[in-house]
């Protein structure tokens, strides 16, 4: 009889440690690891973001126009 109590009890540790202790921690770190992926792709977004923004400006932009030699009349102000 005291070994059937004894084996209860123990088997009801076992639970208590099991459900209390393995499977929160278990969640936790599954949870921890989620934000951290997740945190990890947010940056590399914005990684690539000012990448491609920083390639844009670095571009070189097209040459403006500038005027041919005889479109062009230069003049000087008259006071």
């Amino acid at each position: 009889m005291s070994k059937l109590i004894l084996y209860g009890f123990l088997i009801y540790l076992l639970y208590k440690f099991v459900f209390e202790l393995l499977v929160p921690v278990s969640k936790a770190t599954t949870q921890v690891k989620d934000k951290l992926r997740e945190m990890q792709e947010q940056q590399a977004a914005q990684q690539r973001a000012y990448q491609q923004q920083t390639q844009a400006q670095s571009q070189p932009q097209s040459p403006k126009e500038t005027p041919k030699a005889g479109d062009y009349i230069e003049f000087e102000e008259v006071k």
